[in-house]
């Protein structure tokens, strides 16, 4: 099987999460640190390594979830979590170690969220030609795939061109920003429109491209079959300053300063040196090992 020319983006957090809740918490260092996260993203990023041989590839991870531009636009974003336990943490900093260690460019930012990162390469990298798979759960990621491209629940074993972006969704990619910023996001605290859930959003964004483009002409929202559409209106206009700050908060920032180019991105042959020292720190057996030395062999 040839090296798959598609650029695979890969959002971190959802698997290094998975596995920090589904792989048993026994699992641990000589120290008796919990590595069940580092362990589970492991097995997840060799897997995937195997399965679509990627010739370019790489991790995005959120360093933080206080600091980005986004809370400063909106103080309360993703107040409602509560802080990362420090054991996560410190297997967060090993599955950046894994990356590097097996020859995956990874990266995090302060200032900005591992959804910035994905979407400043796919634009760039796309930019150049390149199609890209965006390997994630998060629906937000989904307003960056463009013709050509793929998001790949990998998860649920799911893959959805552009074309099906919104049957599974509910809007096109290009207008997600905007259907979220009205039904908002209780997961990262952003307040949306009151009454205007999943299934108003999508009608609203069907006979609309943008928010902006609603709000030039909302009596029209009126002449549209839907349902209590006066009462829609009318929130619309009272909470129109609320839903442009949402969508600043759900736009994904696709021009982060980011200093990469498409060589950056290509993967490399793992380094065993620097494998097995992770490895043997962390007390893990012969099963990874034997895979990386098979990713290893494909790479060479």
């Amino acid at each position: 099987m040839p090296p798959n020319s598609a650029l695979y983006l890969i959002d971190a957090s959802v698997f290094v999460f998975r596995a920090y809740h589904s792989v048993p918490i026994g699992l641990t260092d000589p120290d008796g640190n919990p590595v069940n996260a580092l362990h589970g993203f492991a097995r997840f990023l060799g897997d995937l390594i195997e399965r679509v041989r990627p010739e370019h590839i790489a991790v995005a991870f959120d360093a933080t979830l206080v600091t980005s531009f986004r809370n400063r636009l909106f103080p309360a974003y993703k107040a409602n979590r509560d802080p990362a336990p420090e054991d996560l943490k410190r297997q967060f900093a090993l599955c950046r170690m894994l990356c590097e260690s097996l020859g995956v460019a990874s990266f995090a930012s302060n200032e900005f969220e591992a959804d910035d990162i994905v979407g400043t390469l796919a634009t760039r990298m796309r930019a150049q030609g390149k199609h890209v798979v965006i390997v994630t759960r998060d629906k937000d990621l989904a307003q960056l795939i463009r013709p050509g491209d793929e998001y790949w629940d990998y998860i649920g074993d799911e893959r959805f061109a552009y074309e099906k972006i919104a049957d599974r969704f509910g809007v096109l990619p290009e207008r997600m920003p905007c259907f979220l910023a009205l039904m908002g996001d209780a997961v990262d605290n952003i307040p949306g429109v009151p009454g205007i859930g999943r299934k108003t959003a999508s009608l609203l964004f069907r006979h609309f491209e943008s928010l902006v483009h609603l709000y030039e002409d909302l009596d029209r929202v009126l002449k549209i079959k839907i349902r209590n559409a006066g009462f829609v209106a009318a929130q619309l206009r009272d909470y129109r300053e609320r839903a442009f700050l949402a969508r600043q908060l759900t736009t994904i920032a696709c021009d982060m300063p980011l200093d990469v180019d498409l060589t950056m991105l290509e993967r490399r042959v793992p380094d065993m040196d620097a494998l097995n020292e992770l490895y043997d720190s962390v007390g893990f057996g012969r099963l990874l090992r034997n895979q990386a030395e098979r990713i290893a062999a494909l790479a060479a």
